[in-house]
């Protein structure tokens, strides 16, 4: 009877670890870091969009840099460039499409093109660009540390 308990509780314990280690698998695989990832991308145009720097600085590094229409940006400066941009009547809509995410441990590489459009006193004009950033996660979170951007010809 003793033993019967005993094989119970001990089959129920490895049961029990074997889903929690199942649902710890799952929280960080690779597929679920890669959404993570794409969203991080997509949270940083929605911080840019509305100039709102607190929603840029959680997606991003604290040495974050970008280089983009030919010049190297830190955070702040990026996110000034295109409040800027804003005050002088520019609204920008950015989409990522068709991301491909390569994930190395700690260290992850997307590249995807981002087709949008920039509107100004003289109209919409669609745009295309060609992009990539490179995220490290840190405490469960991926956060951006790198930005390229080179605008391309429609396609």
């Amino acid at each position: 009877m003793l033993f019967s308990k005993l094989l119970r509780v001990t089959v129920m314990t490895l049961l029990l670890s074997a889903i929690s280690l199942g649902s710890l698998a799952h929280a960080s695989s690779p597929a679920n870091d890669q959404e993570k990832i794409v969203a991080a991308v997509r949270q940083m145009f929605v911080a840019l969009g509305a100039d709102d720097t607190d929603l840029f600085n959680s997606v991003t590094s604290k040495d974050f840099y970008a280089f983009d229409v030919g010049n190297r940006f830190t955070a702040e400066a990026l996110v000034q460039l295109v409040k800027n941009a804003h005050a002088s009547g520019k609204v920008y809509v950015w989409e990522v499409t068709d991301p491909e995410v390569h994930i190395d441990g700690n260290s992850a590489l997307i590249t995807y093109v981002n087709r949008g459009s920039i509107k100004d006193s003289t109209g919409v004009k669609e745009m295309s660009w060609l992009e990539s950033a490179v995220l490290r996660k840190k405490n469960g979170a991926w956060r951006i540390h790198f930005f390229h951007s080179t605008r391309v010809p429609l396609q």
